[in-house]
């Protein structure tokens, strides 16, 4: 496959390289003398293809790595911090400030998500604007949050002064391909309940934090923030080998949560917020409306080059009308635009990882020489940093396309007679995140969904999975997640229930009434915020 080189827009050309030679630590945007490593981008700027080079990060290990944990834990101090003491409404002022910086940093970090990780214009300046959005809502249920709790509970002659409170320190590891939203659905309500954090960028998509850096430095109290760079291995390591980490905030694979989890002295005490793969089936009965159902598969197939973990990765499509839903899939697949992010009606875009297209192709082919085709005209066609979408037709259970997550351009279909067959291999499934199921007939549906909502935690009806809105809960069964993530659940996954109890007698109550009357506690307080 050969793509015509384009001239790129003034207004993404990379004019400058951005070496970020800092790191956030206890307050302060060090300096870094140490090695670098060279970031680039799978998009080349020449005709002749060549990676183009973006700038540089710093390589940092052990002792960085043990600076910001130390960071983390004075400003935590054992529950006595600033942070962790301080007002919710002052907390929130923090994160305000925060939200208002960074949304001036719009273009830059939409540059950037383009140029690091290849996401097209239009899903770039999503990400953006949806974080923004979850910052707000975050603020908005946290305001709630604490309405609800500016009282006192009396049972059995005692009265309760019930709040959510911090853990303690959190190591925050995100994902490539959301390096800003889904990073960010992790942090944030980590941060804004009184945490403190460890942050290391994902290692795609590391750059377009440097453009938040000062907004982190300026808005909260030392050491609450401390980014680093460097290899998760490296740095990530020696940080849950301390045992000071409380809380694992990781998306990505279970192997490397696994391994991080493996380290910790003291697994008791470590709490999990997992977000982790997926081998998210899509189930198309004979009744489906395949118009509908196809416009979804595509979407959720290939929707970023089928780089999430909430993508469809494998296709189960009733014997009755796999061949018309093939044909017509196919030739849907090989309608999409191959280009740039910032090139009109693109939708595959180059791939972060240079070794993806390898990987993609060696799926290709272990499938084809087990008896699977490949049904559409493009698959399997490749550039310098693509490989085309290729859909596979007729797949089984020891194609290493079914058994592991592609995370790429590759599409794998089963037909299927009766529906305890994708039934069973999802009760069998590693994986239990979500499921998308096509069809109409409730009769059919209703049993179908009543079993569904045992093996995954959300069930698409007519339409493909996907992570949003973040109102709804985020999580998985098995393999997938620990604790569930949204606006609503991450503001608890991150936080426990802590009380101040009292006997009802006229001592204690002297005293709480005094508490309240004083406002001499930012814990015990009936105010709330509007």
């Amino acid at each position: 496959m050969k793509t015509p080189f384009l001239e790129i827009p003034k207004a993404y050309k990379i004019n400058s390289l951005l070496h970020q030679n800092t790191y956030l630590v206890a307050g302060e945007l060090k300096r870094w003398e140490g090695e670098t490593t060279n970031i680039y981008s799978a998009i080349s700027s020449t005709e002749a293809y060549k990676p183009t080079l973006l700038g540089s990060v710093p390589e940092q290990g052990k002792t960085e790595a043990l600076e910001v944990l130390d960071a983390a834990c004075l400003a935590y101090d054992k529950g006595q911090g600033l942070w962790p003491t301080m007002k919710v409404s002052d907390r929130i002022k923090c994160m305000e400030t925060f939200v208002g910086m960074m949304k001036t940093k719009r273009e830059a970090v939409v540059k950037l998500l383009m140029w690091e990780i290849g996401k097209n214009l239009p899903d770039s300046e999503k990400e953006f604007d949806r974080t923004v959005d979850y910052i707000y809502d975050t603020i908005e249920d946290y305001k709630q949050m604490d309405r609800d709790s500016a009282k006192f509970n009396k049972s059995d002659g005692i009265y309760a002064h019930i709040r959510r409170g911090p853990l303690g320190v959190v190591l925050c590891l995100g994902p490539y391909n959301y390096p800003l939203n889904e990073t960010f659905c992790l942090l944030i309500p980590a941060l804004i309940m009184g945490n403190t954090a460890i942050f290391k960028p994902a290692k795609h998509g590391v750059l377009l934090i440097a453009p938040l850096l000062e907004a982190f430095q300026k808005s909260f109290p030392k050491g609450v923030v401390n980014i680093i760079f460097g290899r998760g291995r490296v740095v990530a390591s020696p940080i849950m080998a301390s045992g000071k980490v409380d809380i694992l905030a990781l998306i990505g694979n279970s192997k490397s949560a696994n391994a991080l989890q493996t380290i910790h002295p003291k697994k008791n005490r470590l709490r999990l917020v997992l977000g982790l793969e997926a081998k998210n089936p899509a189930i198309v009965l004979p009744d489906a409306d395949l118009d509908l159902a196809i416009d979804e598969c595509i979407a959720g197939t290939l929707s970023f080059n089928g780089q999430r973990c909430t993508a469809l990765k494998v296709l189960y499509v009733h014997k009755d009308i796999v061949e018309e839903f093939n044909k017509r899939f196919s030739l849907r697949v090989d309608a999409l635009k191959f280009g740039n992010p910032w090139e009109p009606g693109v939708k595959l875009t180059p791939l972060p990882e240079k070794d993806k297209p390898a990987y993609i192709k060696e799926l290709i082919d272990d499938a084809v020489s087990q008896g699977a085709k490949i049904i559409n005209e493009k698959g399997g066609e490749t550039t310098e940093n693509y490989i085309y979408p290729a859909v596979l037709y007729p797949v089984n259970k020891q194609m290493r396309v079914f058994q592991e997550e592609q995370f790429g351009p590759v599409i794998p279909v089963l037909s299927f007679t009766d529906i305890a067959e994708p039934l069973d291999d999802m009760a069998e499934s590693n994986y239990g995140q979500q499921v998308s199921v096509f069809g109409k007939d409730v009769k059919k549906l209703a049993p179908l969904i009543d079993t569904l909502v045992n093996l995954v935690c959300r069930v698409n009806l007519n339409s493909s999975c996907q992570r949003g809105p973040d109102v709804y809960p985020f999580t998985g069964r098995k393999d997938s997640a620990f604790s569930t993530l949204s606006v609503h659940d991450a503001l608890r996954s991150f936080s426990i229930r802590t009380f101040v109890a009292s006997k009802d007698n006229d001592y204690n109550n002297a005293i709480l009434k005094e508490l309240l009357n004083k406002k001499s506690s930012n814990f015990i307080s009936t105010d709330y915020i509007l």
